[in-house]
């Protein structure tokens, strides 16, 4: 892959990374060969309907990816998967691993604007996706159209259901052949990530770094042979994938099982019927899932580990977890990009509540800085800078980008404040990034105001995040309306017509006479906060997008 495109490690961390036993030189997919040849029929995914054992994984995975071949998928070659949790997903992912292609991983919620836009930046010659959503009924087979005719080098659309006018996923199939196997130094797949600078940035992760960022993961949380690993979140995100995630649990020979919906009722039934002892969510829904087992009459008395994750989780909250569900909380922060810091198995009840914990790795390097990226003194809130083996050098195809994202010496910024512990634990105090967080899922605020200044009747948009005791924070939309407009436009028809993912339509839209300005003249959005947040919302228009987590809010 051309140098501009992915950013690699100086030789002399690599090296270091290499004599510390991090990197191990092995691809991705010998996760999976190696559990298969060790206990083949123990099992490795469930869901309803079926059960697949490590050797019947492995043996998909193998059929796929000769199929994939045939299909003139080569190695190097970018596909977009955008899969929701069904089994389907895990053999492509270990297809592409062991072709040498690169899974792009979109989410479910895209729509028109993100998946164009994924698939023109990396040039990607297939597509994935489901046929239907169950829930909204919104068809991915008609997107994909839209996405083919207007990305050219889309050469195949692979549908895992019902497929239409496009390739069912199913029918690519054939005899396992040999395949070179990928160097563990090259990208193994692209992430999404949840930036502020408009459209997502793709970040490249090797072999290598992700092997290690999985299976350390698994290490902290004490994952084995008889863990049970509930997905409920996406797993096209690096949460639910890799800290430790799917990937992590068949690292460590258990088992994965797969939720199609976050809500107490699905999931408190899948954690009983498969008995789960440990799956991940973000801070909305443990607050509910903190709720609904009271009312809930499912067994959820296996469950061991609860990971939170994704957004800022009230120390209040966090207290009121383990007690609730009768298991340990595990907080964790981190990024797609790399760095993650865990609350250690044991912690006692406080720290876990109170901190993020302590860095994944041995060779996690942190500073805490200050605007002139001068140190700040220890339990001083600063910018976090990282870098290790496994938080990326470099954006994807994004030379420009990646010399404001990180240092000359290679430490990524990445745009959150923290402070550490005299015992030397995180604790993430806020952000510098212009992001709004809303239960795990991030709306960049640059990107949804660019849309909005497209709209007929806005002469000008600010999006700003005001609190909210379930999701965290909501996204407000502050209008400046041209001469002529005196009513609030209909901005969520309007943004859904564009393309844009249901989550990042506003949840309350205010019209505004003027912006407060900085003393250099731009919008200051922490003003504006501070006065969106604290005034009547009476006149504001408020949407509920229908994302999952606001899906499953108590009304």
């Amino acid at each position: 892959m051309d140098p501009v495109d992915v950013v690699p490690w100086p030789d002399e961390l690599s090296e270091r990374y290499r004599r510390a036993g991090h990197w191990r030189g092995r691809p991705l997919g010998d996760i999976l060969r190696d559990r298969a040849r060790e206990h083949p029929d123990a099992p490795a995914v469930l869901c309803e309907d079926l059960s697949w054992s490590y050797a019947e994984l492995d043996g998909r995975s193998d059929r796929l990816a000769a199929g994939l071949c045939e299909l003139g998928v080569r190695p190097g070659d970018r596909v977009v998967v955008q899969l929701p949790n069904v089994p389907e997903f895990l053999p492509l992912l270990f297809a592409l691993f062991r072709l040498g292609a690169l899974p792009v991983l979109g989410l479910p919620a895209y729509r028109a604007s993100e998946v164009v836009h994924l698939c023109r930046s990396t040039d990607s010659v297939a597509y994935v996706i489901p046929d239907i959503d169950p829930d909204t009924g919104f068809d991915y087979r008609a997107l994909a159209q839209d996405v083919r005719a207007r990305v050219p080098s889309i050469r195949h659309v692979l549908v895992a259901g019902r497929a239409g006018p496009h390739t069912s996923l199913r029918e690519v199939d054939a005899e396992p052949r040999p395949l070179q196997a990928p160097e563990p130094g090259d990208p193994a797949l692209l992430l999404v990530s949840g930036g502020t600078t408009g459209l997502p940035k793709l970040i490249p992760r090797t072999h290598d770094d992700y092997f290690y960022n999985l299976r350390a993961s698994a290490e902290v949380c004490a994952l084995n042979r008889r863990s049970v690993y509930l997905a409920v979140l996406p797993m096209g995100h690096n949460f639910p994938l890799a800290c430790p995630g799917v990937l992590g649990t068949l690292q460590a020979g258990g088992s994965v099982a797969l939720c199609s919906s976050p809500s107490p009722d699905s999931a408190f039934a899948a954690i009983e019927r498969f008995s789960v002892t440990v799956t991940a969510v973000v801070p909305p829904l443990a607050a509910l899932w903190t709720q609904a087992v009271r009312w809930s009459s499912a067994d959820i008395s296996s469950l061991e580990l609860l990971q939170v994750g994704g957004a800022r989780l009230s120390a209040d909250t966090a207290r009121t977890i383990g007690p609730a569900l009768g298991c340990e909380l595990q907080q964790v922060f981190g990024m797609a990009e790399g760095f993650l810091s865990y609350t250690r198995r044991g912690d006692d009840p406080e720290t876990v509540a109170t901190t993020q914990g302590l860095p994944l790795s041995p060779d996690d390097e942190i500073r805490i800085v200050d605007e002139s990226d001068r140190e700040v003194p220890l339990g001083a809130v600063g910018s976090l800078l990282t870098r290790g083996p496994y938080t990326l050098r470099g954006y994807y195809r994004a030379p420009e980008h990646n010399c404001r994202a990180f240092t000359a010496d290679g430490f990524y910024r990445t745009g959150d404040l923290v402070r550490l512990t005299p015992e030397g634990r995180l604790v993430v105090e806020g952000r510098e990034k212009d992001l709004v967080n809303r239960g795990g899922d991030k709306v960049s605020a640059d990107e949804l105001q660019n849309h909005l200044r497209a709209h007929p009747a806005v002469l000008d948009a600010a999006v700003v995040p005001v609190p909210d005791s379930y999701l965290g924070e909501r996204t407000c939309a502050c209008l400046l309306l041209r001469e002529g407009y005196d009513q609030v436009p209909d901005v969520a028809a309007f943004l859904r017509d564009r393309g844009l993912a249901a989550y990042k339509i506003p949840d309350i839209v205010r019209i505004c006479d003027s912006f407060p300005l900085t003393s250099v003249g731009k919008v200051d959005k922490r003003e504006l906060a501070r006065t969106v947040g604290s005034a009547p919302s009476a006149g504001a228009a408020e949407f509920r997008p229908g994302d999952p987590a606001a899906d499953a809010r108590p009304r």
